[in-house]
This record gives C-alpha cells, sequence and structure tokens, in this order.
C-alpha cells in the first residue's frame, strides 16, 4: 500500500524505551482522492514509533469499497498483508501476480527497491484488513526484491484461534522469510475467555484490536487501538468481554534509525531525496524502466508521482 499523505513527515524511527502497556489511538488518512477509502494508522506516531521492526500499520474497513492503488514504489522495507474480508489483486515489478485473500499472508520484500499496484474487484465488495510496513536492517536493505505468499493452519490456544503469519508463537512457526526477530499472528479469542499467551521476553509487542471489547493486561483497549507493551515479559494476558479479533506483532528491538517519508525508507535526508529523484526520473517521466524501480507487468494504471519535497531541508520527527 502507498502512503497517500500529500505532504508526507520525515519520521525518525528508533528504539524508545517504556515500560507497562502503552495505548496509541488510531488517526484517520484518506487513501487517494475526494472519494477515497479511509484507513486507520495507529504507527508511527509521535510517541512510538517502532515495535521490533514493525514501522508502519495501517487498519480499514469493514467497508463496501475500492482498493485502487496504483504502481507506486517502495525502499528498504518488507509490506505485510493480511486480509479479514475481500480480495486485493497484487502485481509487481519482478513480476509476481497473485490474489490477496483472507487468512493468507502476502509479503513484498522491496529491498534495494521496486514498484507494485494493488486494486481490488471492479464491482464493490466488503474489504478489512491490515496492512502493516517491516523496515529492514541496515544489513538488509539493499537485498534483491522478491514477493511470496503463506496461508497458516490455525489452531487452537487456551480456547482461541490462532494464526501465526511471521514469526513463531507458542512452537508454531511460518516459514515466511523475515530479515529481524519478528511476530505476526491473528488471535480469535470467543467471549468470555482469559487467554495467557506465553511471549518471547526479548521482544517489544504490539496488540492491534481489529472488533470487541478486550483488556491487554489489565488496560481496556478499544477498537482501532495499538496497546504496546516493552521487552521483558514472559506472558501477555488478554481478557476478551465480547467476542474479539486482534493482531499480535512483536519484535527485538531494531537498535537502528530509519527515516520514513512517503513510501521510502532510508538512514538520511539525501538517500531519500535521491530515491525520490530516481522514482521520477526512471519511471514518472520514463527515463529508465529497468532502473531500482522498475515496471508493474500488465497494469493499466499510471504510475503515482512522488508528493514534492519541502522547499526546506526536511526534518526528522522521533
Amino acid at each position: 500500500m502507498s502512503n497517500p499523505e500529500e505532504n508526507p513527515a520525515e519520521v525518525l524511527c528508533e528504539t524508545q524505551a517504556g515500560t507497562g502497556v502503552q495505548l496509541l489511538g488510531p488517526r484517520d488518512v484518506p487513501l487517494g482522492g475526494p472519494r477515497a477509502m479511509t484507513v486507520r494508522r495507529t504507527l508511527p506516531q509521535r510517541s512510538r514509533s517502532l515495535i521490533g521492526g514493525w514501522c508502519f500499520v495501517d487498519h480499514y474497513g469493514p467497508d463496501t469499497t475500492r482498493m485502487v492503488v496504483p504502481p507506486h514504489p517502495h525502499t528498504g522495507l518488507q509490506t505485510v498483508s493480511w486480509l479479514f474480508a475481500g480480495d486485493i489483486e497484487h502485481r509487481d515489478s519482478v513480476g509476481s501476480v497473485a490474489t490477496v485473500r483472507p487468512g493468507e499472508l502476502n509479503l513484498m520484500t522491496a529491498g534495494r527497491g521496486i514498484s507494485h499496484s494493488e486494486i481490488s474487484p471492479s464491482t464493490p465488495t466488503r474489504l478489512h484488513g491490515a496492512q502493516l510496513w517491516v523496515a529492514l536492517p541496515d544489513s538488509a536493505r539493499n537485498t534483491e526484491p522478491g514477493f511470496e505468499s503463506y496461508a497458516p493452519t490455525p489452531f487452537t490456544l487456551q480456547g482461541a484461534t490462532v494464526s501465526v503469519f511471521i514469526g513463531e508463537l507458542t512452537g508454531v512457526s511460518s516459514p515466511a522469510r523475515v530479515f529481524s526477530p519478528l511476530l505476526g499472528a491473528q488471535i480469535d479469542v470467543p467471549a468470555g475467555t482469559t487467554l495467557t499467551v506465553p511471549i518471547n521476553p526479548t521482544f517489544e509487542h504490539g496488540v492491534l484490536v481489529d472488533a470487541g471489547e478486550i483488556t491487554v493486561e489489565h488496560v481496556t483497549t478499544p477498537p482501532n487501538h495499538l496497546a504496546y507493551l516493552s521487552p521483558g515479559a514472559t506472558e501477555l494476558v488478554i481478557m476478551a468481554t465480547t467476542d474479539a479479533r486482534l493482531l499480535l506483532l512483536g519484535g527485538e528491538p531494531l537498535g537502528e534509525s530509519i527515516v520514513m517519508w512517503w513510501n521510502f525508507i532510508g538512514r538520511s535526508h539525501e538517500e531519500i531525496v535521491e530515491f525520490r529523484a530516481q522514482w521520477q526520473r526512471e519511471v514518472i517521466e520514463g527515463n529508465d524502466p529497468n532502473g531500482r524501480f522498475g515496471t508493474v507487468p500488465g497494469s493499466d494504471k499510471a504510475p503515482l508521482p512522488a508528493p514534492e519535497l519541502p522547499t526546506v531541508r526536511l526534518k526528522p520527527r522521533d
């Protein structure tokens, strides 16, 4: 998914200390033009920029709508698409064509550079899901781009239903390739259930509530909010008053500062400026369609131009 903000801020993301449960509320961001679908963004924000390598959390639906995101670029990250309802066609510049479906992981590695599009069916349908980004560590951020998908087998844990799409939880693991220690899982918790989840004490964790009334470590966490937990705990207690669905995200603190602007992740102002210039020169102006980002075969949509950079040097935000 593209970052749809017309004036995206440069964000300096770095590991931040914290204790207990930190509750992060969403902000609404329109994806596209006047008839845009709206996504709810809980990461990054001023008080919390990273959870392990997870650096971007958008949550959308359920709405009867279309997602139409024309070809756009990425660098230095992986995109994780996870749906609860609907389907979206993914195409990218390494030749991948895949349909994103509920309960199936679609994982795109941008590495040194990739472009892709995301288009839902022409007839609006019920669309509901999450789009997540993972920052690649410096040692892997120039890796070759690629794409993979995986359908995890749900299992039962203390009455809840769990699907592990990235990493490992209670001995169940995903084969998806990631470049830093991470966890990503959907957990469906029946009403009246208290769930005690064993977790890795070296990880920081985030619980994104999609639906239902729950507490995370006895802190009420409303739908569309993200509860953050710092490293150190060996278990996580979730109590559901009603049927609930959530995403559990985790990872070892990245330990690196990253700069995010629009769809790019880099390490400096100058690097971001160069990524933008390359996208405009190679793809928008058509001077090198086989350059860093390539083009998306089979796409009938014009690629998205990058937003204008500010007239002054970009100011990082912690």
